[in-house]
């Protein structure tokens, strides 16, 4: 027998079938409603439960925390419905959603950006165009059976695309981008997904958290922020290897010379003191620094092991879980 999944402020309740998850119900019905992987992985269909029947499937701590289940926050992709179901949106007010789109993309550029990331620079040449919010991330397909999730590097208001794609041992897609790619070729890029973005109305100060090539959105956010000369504090911490891992510091460079309210921090987990660098783990060098992050909005990209790190140390020294917006790189074959 259907039952209904109704979401508060939508126009009527979705019919569903009992056992589907609430997201399917939603997407199938074409409602708009924010979500990224659907396994647990990510957070992004985070949701408040309001009542209902309902059965969580297995989910990553990191998409949703115990102290957040606790509050009746869902996973939407990985919560099944028995019975009449009613959630509401969370951050509603900040909830931005883009139209999707699907583009045919040529490559126009490659660069080595270390010995293990390569810049991949494409052109739109039709579906677009192509809106979303710099810190966001698509579904990149360079052939059949490699298609990944990357973050866009480069601003909203730039034409040309750009994905920092790093080559992981055994990864059919990132091995074919650093070693076949060329280009001219043809790329589908989907999207955008997810809600790690920067938060548009936000005036207090910035905190950019990156470990390796989760530099990427963190580019996007930078140069969106500061070409808006946001007056408040930004302070990017940038965690690799070592020096030959580090990209992007002549970028860095040049900001932090025209922004007096921007800093970064490098810090090599792997080689002490390569050119005085701080040496450590990337979230133990925020811990040193961090004292009263009050007002302050978190954005964190990369493993996902510095990124629960990271908001560990942040959470403790009491920022709000809804202040801190988070995107862990889970491998993908």
């Amino acid at each position: 027998m259907p039952i209904q999944i109704a979401v508060e402020g939508a126009a009527a309740p979705v019919a569903a079938e009992p056992g589907d998850t609430i997201l399917d119900a939603l997407i199938m019905a074409g409602v708009p409603f924010p979500y990224s992987c659907q396994a647990g992985n990510c957070g992004t269909c985070k949701c408040e439960l309001v009542d209902g029947d309902i059965f969580e499937l297995e989910h990553s701590e990191h998409a949703l925390a115990a102290e957040e289940r606790a509050r009746n926050i869902i996973l939407a992709c990985r919560t099944q419905a028995w019975g009449d179901t009613r959630i509401r949106r969370l951050e509603t007010e900040e909830l931005v959603i883009h139209p999707s789109r699907v583009m045919r993309c040529r490559v126009v550029a490659l660069d080595d950006l270390t010995h293990d990331i390569k810049a991949v620079r494409l052109v739109i040449e039709s579906g677009g165009p192509f809106m979303f919010s710099a810190g966001q991330y698509a579904q990149v397909e360079f052939g059949a059976g490699m298609s990944k999730h990357y973050s866009m590097a480069n601003t909203p208001a730039e034409p040309e695309l750009e994905f920092q794609i790093r080559r992981m041992p055994g990864g059919r897609t990132s091995t074919h981008v650093g070693t076949q790619l060329k280009v001219g070729e043809l790329v589908k890029v989907s999207g955008p997904l997810g809600s790690s973005y920067l938060r548009d109305h936000h005036a207090g100060p910035v905190l950019l958290i990156a470990g390796g090539s989760g530099f990427a959105p963190m580019q996007s956010i930078l140069g969106t922020l500061l070409a808006r000369n946001y007056p408040e504090p930004a302070t990017l911490y940038f965690g690799v290897r070592s020096e030959r891992d580090l990209y992007r510091e002549p970028l860095l460079k040049d900001l932090a010379a025209s922004h007096p309210n921007f800093s970064y921090h490098v810090v090599l987990s792997e080689q002490i003191g390569g050119r005085g660098r701080r040496y450590g783990l990337v979230h133990e060098a925020l811990a040193q620094d961090l004292t009263d992050p009050a007002g302050s909005k978190a954005y964190l990209a990369g493993p996902p092991v510095m990124v629960e790190a990271a908001t560990a140390v942040l959470e403790a020294r009491g920022l709000a879980h809804r202040d801190i917006h988070a995107d862990a790189f889970y491998n993908q074959p």
